[in-house]
């Protein structure tokens, strides 16, 4: 099964020690399951901590390493069974448990003890149950600044161009309170940039509220190129070429010509398969490769929209199957990279996929800023091999320097699959807990109302879930504004209702 092809699979993934699904219901067989279940976890999560623990700078990040090895031991077990039988008992909260992993599994332990007419002393304090989240609460303070009185959700909004040479727009994100900018350093230039920022701490000063300066490295652009010949709409059973930058159309297949377009990097097509994915435009066209030749590749469509679809420069084009070997820093990132060491608050690091490419990052930065390591680094999660590695992703970036995951949708639902897209970020937002660092929720937030002005009811249910992050990434448009004073109010009383995954039970009002 191929890489993609996993990740598709929307069914449980197979684990050599899952338990059985029978159920267990009575408290003696209930604590000898949760026993082994804590014996495993102490044992297994040794060695992956302890390498994690001597990457460690950070203090605190040490005790975090050590409940991220722990929850991830954890999380190899299927642990329904036991989860049903604890829940008869009143006892369930296993399922709440990634900020604390140890310290819930004791507690649990604890009380199955006690009904037994055991020896339950060993409950964790208050102080033991609690610390991860209050390490996690400090680390997005970090990141973005004391929470809102109004809403614990903090805010980012990514900067138009149009924001270089408007400080009325910078004045309306201070005066509602948005905690974080974001620049896309794949636009506009440094001139830009340093007006965005002039303005934005000339909002400051005249508001009294702070915002923190994220810039996004533009990273490797994996995009369509030119288009040769005039390619009508491309329909499922279509076929089409994917040359190397500069190839010639040569050999045709089935006699007759195929639509070409360029990709603009030759990695994705030298280390394409046979029977590769590949996907278009945000995965508007979906397609298998099936012949490769000196100059590209040839693809058939699988899907694509009724009606069919276009061949378009400046698309992105996707090839989860594939390993790229494509360096996650390009020329362009590393001379951005002074501006940003100079300017910035943190740095949003693109296609970011292997603890080795945090380690290039912060050598970097190592060598443009002697306090480095108070330069906030936030990992975009938007390909296949990112998930693979994000463990280790963390480790090594958390170690050193305050950080956060971005939950880049866009790009990872196209390399996952749009099916297992909601799982996997679900996913992110417990690995990230566990390991005591905060996300941030991006990519179509409140689209359609922020472009058009009227929010359609999904994107509104989405808008809502997003409370469960640190931080809530809104992208440009008309009615930018409009969408954040939405969303501030959303936020407010979602966040009256659930904490992360934990129900507040504020009383309802309702009825």
């Amino acid at each position: 099964m191929s890489q993609a092809d996993r990740h598709r699979h929307l069914g449980p993934r197979p684990r050599t020690n899952a338990q059985p699904r029978e159920d267990v219901t009575e408290p003696k067989a209930l604590l000898d399951e949760l026993d082994s279940v804590i014996g495993d976890v102490e044992r297994d999560s040794v060695q992956r901590a302890a390498r994690w623990h001597a990457l460690s700078k950070d203090v605190d990040f040490r005790s975090c390493s050590y409940n991220l090895a722990r929850y991830l031991v954890l999380r190899q077990h299927d642990l329904r069974p036991l989860q049903r039988g604890l829940t008869m008992l009143g006892l369930s909260s296993l399922g709440r448990s990634e900020g604390h992993v140890l310290p819930a599994l004791k507690a649990t332990r604890a009380s199955l003890a006690a009904i037994l007419g055991q020896d339950h002393r060993e409950r964790p304090t208050p102080e033991a149950f609690f610390t991860g989240e209050r390490c996690l609460a400090r680390r997005s303070r970090q990141l973005f600044g004391e929470p809102n009185r109004h809403r614990q959700t903090a805010l980012m909004v990514t900067c138009p161009s149009e924001a270089a040479d408007d400080p009325a727009f910078l004045l309306g994100l201070a005066e509602r309170k948005v905690e974080a900018l974001r620049i896309n350093c794949a636009h506009d230039g440094r001139r830009k940039w340093s007006r965005m920022i002039e303005h934005a701490r000339a909002a400051e000063l005249q508001t009294g509220h702070r915002m923190r300066i994220f810039m996004d490295l533009a990273g490797p652009k994996i995009r369509t190129g030119k288009i040769l010949g005039k390619p009508g709409k491309l329909s499922i059973g279509d076929r089409f070429r994917i040359l190397r930058p500069g190839a010639e159309v040569a050999d045709e297949k089935g006699g007759s010509a195929l639509p070409s377009v360029e990709c603009t990097l030759e990695e994705p097509v030298l280390a394409s398969r046979v029977g590769d994915h590949v996907f278009s435009d945000d995965g508007k066209l979906g397609c298998v490769v099936e012949e490769i030749n000196a100059n590209g590749l040839i693809v058939l469509v699988e899907q694509g929209p009724e009606g069919g679809a276009r061949l378009k420069p400046e698309k992105g084009l996707n090839f989860p199957d594939a390993d790229l070997g494509i360096a996650a820093l390009t020329d362009k990132d590393r001379k951005d990279l002074h501006f940003i060491a100079r300017h910035a608050d943190g740095v949003q690091y693109s296609f970011v996929q292997s603890a080795d490419d945090v380690r290039q990052l912060t050598d970097l930065l190592a060598q443009l800023r002697d306090d480095w390591e108070n330069l906030a680094l936030v990992l975009k999660i938007e390909t296949i091999r990112a998930i693979d590695n994000l463990p280790e992703i963390i480790a090594q970036a958390a170690s050193r320097q305050p950080t956060a995951i971005m939950i880049a949708r866009g790009d990872l639902a196209v390399e996952i699959g749009f099916a297992r897209m909601a799982e996997m970020q679900e996913e992110i937002l417990w690995l990230a807990e566990a390991a005591h660092i905060p996300v941030i929720w991006a990519t179509q937030v409140l689209e359609n109302l922020v472009k058009k002005g009227r929010p359609s009811r999904g994107e509104m249910t989405d808008a809502a879930m997003s409370a469960r992050a640190e931080c809530v990434m809104l992208n440009k448009g008309p009615h930018l504004l409009e969408a954040i004073e939405v969303l501030d109010t959303l936020l407010h009383r979602m966040g009256q209702h659930q904490h992360k995954k934990t129900a507040q039970l504020r009383a309802l009002e309702s009825w």
